[in-house]
């Protein structure tokens, strides 16, 4: 089992362990490794460090939120070039999480101000900054990288998709498309996924997204077909650990009357292949 998506303390919101107590737990599990997710800074030191003391395979990332600069091609090449594998595009910042209302950095000191960043087709394709967006893409090509579409609109995720294809990336993962944000529907969700896109289900959707249940994320699941990729996004002092979060995921998939095994494959060797090289 591959877990790719989890958060730990030390993190600008309550989590529920460090670092360390997050592999432990996975280790307890019998988990082979996970992805260590942050939304304000680079988790590539903090992942490499633990996979060296612990054995399990911990990869690192760059969420590209504003405290990293935004879609910041500099931060991106830093995070690659030092062993990071994941490129997500914004999320705390991201236009669509503002409109939500959903935690920003900028909740925690009112000095901040609430711009928040985007991508094509929301932005202007002569925006300055589109460079940028171009140079990120060009640099998770290079590098044979995962581009993660973070919480930006389902418009954004398809001009995404579009630009991975025709840039030869090959590991495309939309992040929790049913979420709130981006809110994406099922058709549009199939439809991606037929194009080439692995679409993540999370538990803390199960857990914590007002409306959501386990029969609409089994429809997900079946709208992923073999491109669904399954992990926690727990590390919340509110969820259960990481590791048991994602098996209560699949056990109520599964009570929707999806297959066992293709469920844990989508939890340990889909995400596996999606993430390390």
């Amino acid at each position: 089992m591959f877990d790719v998506h989890v958060h730990a303390a030390p993190d600008v919101l309550q989590r529920i362990g460090y670092d360390d107590q997050i592999g432990a737990s996975y280790i307890a599990a019998g988990y082979t490794g996970f992805v260590l997710k942050a939304h304000h800074e680079s988790t590539v030191g903090r992942a490499s460090a633990l996979g060296r003391s612990s054995g399990l395979e911990v990869v690192g990332g760059i969420a590209l939120n504003r405290a990293v600069g935004g879609i910041n091609p500099a931060a991106v090449l830093s995070a690659l070039s030092t062993g990071g594998r994941v490129v997500w595009f914004p999320t705390a910042d991201a236009h669509t999480q503002e409109s939500a209302r959903l935690p920003r950095l900028g909740d925690l000191d009112a000095r901040l101000d609430r711009s928040a960043l985007s991508v094509p087709p929301v932005m202007a394709a002569d925006d300055s900054a589109a460079k940028d967006v171009a140079f990120v893409l060009d640099l998770i090509a290079e590098h044979d990288a995962v581009l993660c579409t973070g919480h930006v609109s389902g418009a954004e995720c398809r001009w995404l998709l579009d630009q991975a294809l025709a840039r030869g990336i090959g590991r495309f993962l939309l992040t929790h498309p049913s979420y709130t944000v981006p809110g994406m529907e099922v058709r549009e969700i199939a439809e991606l996924a037929e194009r080439g896109a692995r679409v993540e289900i999370t538990a803390y959707q199960l857990f914590h997204q007002p409306g959501m249940t386990a029969a609409r994320l089994a429809a997900v699941a079946r709208a992923a077909g073999p491109r669904l990729v399954l992990s926690s996004d727990a590390g919340q002092p509110d969820s259960p650990e990481p590791p048991a979060a994602l098996e209560q995921l699949i056990a109520a998939l599964a009570a929707e009357g999806l297959d066992p095994g293709w469920l844990r494959d989508a939890a340990g060797d889909t995400p596996g292949e999606l993430v390390l090289p």
